[in-house]
């Protein structure tokens, strides 16, 4: 990749640095000795302001990473025989290099979607073999917030989900590692789209929007993590000074700049749409939800493109591309973007 130092791509919100309000909360509780693992008073604060905003009866565990999050939630609320319905493009089947199945144990039972969604008819295919010992046992129904296609799920298409599981004895997992980015898009509370809307796990993401590195595995019914601490240690997701995973996501919550940093990668997304969607031969994919733009743009340039702002293909079979938007990118980086890919176009034509 000869793309130009320290120009900002579109590639992931992860190739992104760390928001300065968060590497300050991480200098700022490098000082003296805390107990470990936990036990201190920075990563108590931050559990707190997570309780303020999921709900005061949930059970909080930081982990950190994305994959580790989701797969040591699954763990807790599935047994071997248990399957996992998801998306065909959920990042738990696609880009986890099969850690769910290895560490749970459990099939992963996969539902083709136009848009990246589950839905209740989508999902029926896969609810047949109750209680028959030959086949594996549907247990839990795992949901993108925002999805991998960049589309997002209304609180009530989620209730629908999730009574649907609930009515049948499972559970939802959601995986949240851009939760903020569909809060903002939706203008309604993490709340109202979690454990208000039924949802029983959750992975919550920071790395994302802001943050150097640490997800959350949420429990709304604490039942459910009786066993977690041992789960999370056993899945080397213990972190012996985890004060500064909690400055991070205290930091992240206060002043609410999880939705500061959310709001301005969803607006930038919408730039590039603008800018982007009246090129010849550019043609957008995907709704714009959130901090995601989907295009097919001419194969012959892609190469080009990228090494001036590197971004990956999605599909190249179609030459399908997907450019993420993140917290710090600019309007700059927006029109010095599309500018390259218009020449590209036309010097192609």
């Amino acid at each position: 990749m000869n793309q130009t130092k320290n120009r900002r791509g579109f590639a992931s919100d992860n190739n992104a640095g760390v928001h300065p309000a968060i590497m300050k909360a991480m200098a700022s509780v490098n000082h003296g000795h805390v107990i470990a693992y936990g036990d201190d008073p920075y990563t108590l604060k931050a559990v707190g302001r997570m309780k303020a905003l999921f709900g005061k009866d949930v059970a909080v565990y930081f982990v950190f990473i994305g994959t580790a999050a989701n797969v040591l939630g699954l763990s807790a609320v599935t047994q071997p025989y248990h399957a996992v319905v998801c998306a065909d493009t959920a990042h738990i089947h696609v880009d986890e290099c099969g850690a769910p199945e290895k560490f749970t144990g459990c099939k992963l039972l996969t539902v083709e979607t136009p848009d990246g969604k589950l839905n209740v008819d989508l999902i029926k295919k896969h609810m047949h073999g109750f209680g028959f010992e030959h086949h594996v046992q549907p247990k839990v129904i795992s949901i993108t917030q925002s999805t991998e296609l960049g589309t997002i799920y209304t609180p009530e298409e989620i209730r629908q989900i999730t009574s649907f599981a609930h009515r049948r004895g499972m559970m939802v997992h959601m995986d949240g590692a851009r939760l903020s980015n569909a809060a903002v898009a939706l203008d309604c509370t993490f709340h109202e789209m979690t454990g208000g809307a039924g949802v029983d796990v959750l992975s919550f993401g920071g790395t994302k929007n802001g943050m150097m590195y640490g997800e959350a595995v949420v429990f709304f019914d604490t039942k459910l993590c009786g066993d977690f601490k041992y789960r999370r240690k056993q899945g080397m997701q213990l972190a012996s000074k985890m004060r500064f995973i909690a400055a991070q996501f205290d930091a992240f919550l206060e002043n609410d700049l999880w939705k500061t940093n959310a709001a301005h990668a969803n607006m930038m997304a919408q730039k590039l749409h603008e800018a982007v969607r009246d090129i010849p031969k550019v043609t957008v994919t995907r709704k714009v939800e959130a901090n995601a733009v989907f295009a097919r743009i001419p194969k012959e340039v892609i190469g080009r493109l990228q090494e001036a702002y590197f971004f990956y293909v999605w599909d190249e079979d179609t030459s399908e591309v997907r450019w993420m938007c993140s917290f710090d990118t600019t309007e700059e980086d927006i029109s010095g973007f599309a500018s390259k890919l218009r020449s590209l176009v036309r010097q192609d034509s």
